[in-house]
């Protein structure tokens, strides 16, 4: 089994439909991941235990995706210094709330935040964070880049 890079954590199954996207990206690029399910509410050791975990196996960066309070990433974040994206999720405010909480950071404890269900701007995030020691990853993401570009601009060409 390979060495993760990555940990997606999620508050509840309930998000897996949104993470899942974060998931499937890292998996188009090759990036070796890990999904867990904790709640900084409801499973606090949980999520502590899992997380010196991850990065006693090399895990470089975190995603964290939670709704409501969305608290997950902020936790996770003051249990590490590796890098936390987070992603707010959809919630009975639009989202609203969870962005705020996501967002809303004390200084000293970064958490870089995507838009609201935006799981895969976080992976990408991931990967470009990776991208930053690994020459073919980047040359990857470059490619990627230019058939975004090609593409548009073909698009643009039959209006």
């Amino acid at each position: 089994m390979k060495q993760a890079k990555v940990a997606i954590f999620m508050g509840s199954e309930s998000d897996l439909p949104v993470m899942s996207k974060a998931a499937e990206l890292l998996a188009a690029y090759g990036v070796e991941h890990t999904v867990t399910v904790a709640s900084a509410h409801r499973s606090p050791e949980f999520l502590h235990e899992r997380v010196a975990e991850s990065e006693k196996e090399g895990v470089q960066v975190f995603v964290a995706g939670a709704g409501g309070a969305a608290h997950l990433a902020g936790v996770l974040a003051s249990r590490t210094v590796k890098p936390v994206i987070g992603v707010p999720m959809g919630s009975k405010l639009s989202g609203f709330d969870s962005l705020l909480s996501t967002v809303q950071m004390p200084r000293g404890v970064p958490v870089a935040t995507v838009a609201i269900e935006g799981a895969e701007n976080a992976a990408l995030l991931a990967v470009q964070i990776l991208a930053l020691a690994d020459p073919a990853l980047s040359k990857r993401l470059m490619d990627e880049r230019k058939r975004q570009a090609s593409e548009i601009a073909q698009k643009g060409r039959k209006k």
